[in-house]
């Protein structure tokens, strides 16, 4: 009797020993549970599923992973040391290993490196920048890349509510892909130089820091445009998205591998500002000079002029351009960039209160 409840006190000394550290002898009685069984589809995925699988399987080994690096000298040892100050994105151009991605990806550069998704990491050398459409393209070793580049698409046939897809790098999240539609289009956007963009595609494909330089491709992987910013208060994703279009950035990047700069279309005139113009209370673009051997000089376009009598008399007032109405500079600027530098455009002026039709070639403006 006596060892028996020796026994029992050692039990109860155990449960309460073990209850302490956590151990539940419960558990020991108890039978063994396995992992539960998989729960097999009912059906295939979906159409739309499969379509987003296909096109991140084929465009995603073109996208690149940038990183952009500075150099920088040690306050203590005065050694150089090189710092990584930014990443982004962006994506093989052709075969001949051109990479397209924004200019402020590679802002202040000193060096960059170009990750692809298989691995490889490359140095990349500057071709040229467009910072006014914050575009840039970069170089890299083409040997054995064996990557398709992407497919082109283009801006005109685009519309509102058709289903878009975002492939970058956020937060240094390689091969992101994100979904949305075209929530807008035509909407005009400031780049680094306080330049406008104009025909931006919006978006609410979720775009972050990161994303910057990567293709916004439609559903058969066309390059439509590369992802530029974003509206954001904090600076993350909000549902508003903005990319240059895929026909900008055809144009300029062309531009940039032949030449490595873009020339800016001009006529060869400073403008009135506008807020003197909306005062005077006139619609249009008025020329404040005639600039010395240009194209206005030369097509005969006058600029304002101050008389002996110490009046001012107005030079001519551009309404329009190739068939389009300007109301304002930006109409004008947005209008010329479509065209290239040597192109020959029919503008209609007032001159004295009368209207003239003048052609004149587009020249390029530094």
């Amino acid at each position: 009797m006596v060892k028996l409840a020796r026994i029992l006190i050692i039990i109860v000394i155990v449960w309460i020993v073990a209850d302490f550290f956590g151990i539940k002898p419960t558990r020991f009685f108890q039978p063994r549970v396995g992992m539960r069984p998989v729960t097999q589809p009912v059906g295939d995925l979906g159409a739309d599923e499969r379509a987003n699988i296909e096109v991140f399987e084929r465009a995603s080994p073109s996208v690149t992973y940038i990183t952009n690096k500075r150099f920088q000298r040690d306050y203590f040892s005065f050694n150089v040391m090189e710092i990584p100050q930014g990443t982004g994105s962006g994506f093989l151009w052709d075969n001949k290993g051109h990479v397209v991605t924004n200019f402020h990806v590679i802002y202040e550069a000193d060096e960059i490196e170009v990750t692809l998704m298989n691995g490889k990491s490359y140095d990349a050398t500057v071709v040229g920048a467009d910072p006014d459409h914050d575009l840039a393209v970069l170089q890299i070793n083409p040997k054995d890349l064996n990557i398709s580049p992407l497919m082109i698409g283009n801006s005109s046939d685009l519309l509102v509510g058709q289903k878009v897809l975002a492939i970058g790098n956020p937060f240094g999240l390689d091969s992101t892909l994100t979904t949305g539609i075209i929530s807008a289009l035509g909407r005009t956007i400031q780049s680094m130089t306080k330049r406008y963009i104009h025909d931006v595609v919006q978006t609410d494909a979720a775009i972050n820091p990161g994303n910057s330089g990567g293709p916004l491709l439609d559903s058969f992987g066309r390059l439509i445009g590369v992802n530029t910013a974003i509206i954001s208060p904090s600076g993350t994703y909000s549902g508003v998205g903005f990319a240059v279009p895929v026909d900008t950035v055809n144009r300029v990047v062309t531009k940039l591998i032949n030449y490595g700069k873009v020339g800016r279309p001009g006529l060869g005139v400073s403008l009135i500002p506008e807020h003197i113009m909306s005062r005077i209370g006139i619609e249009g673009v008025g020329i404040l000079e005639v600039f010395k051997g240009g194209s206005a000089e030369e097509a005969g376009l006058r600029e304002v002029k101050r008389l002996p009598n110490g009046r001012i008399e107005m030079g001519d007032i551009i309404i329009e351009v190739d068939g389009s109405k300007v109301r304002k500079s930006t109409d004008l600027v947005r209008i010329l960039d479509k065209h290239e530098v040597g192109d020959e455009v029919d503008i209609v002026i007032i001159r004295n209160n009368v209207k003239k039709s003048v052609r004149i070639a587009i020249q390029s403006v530094n």
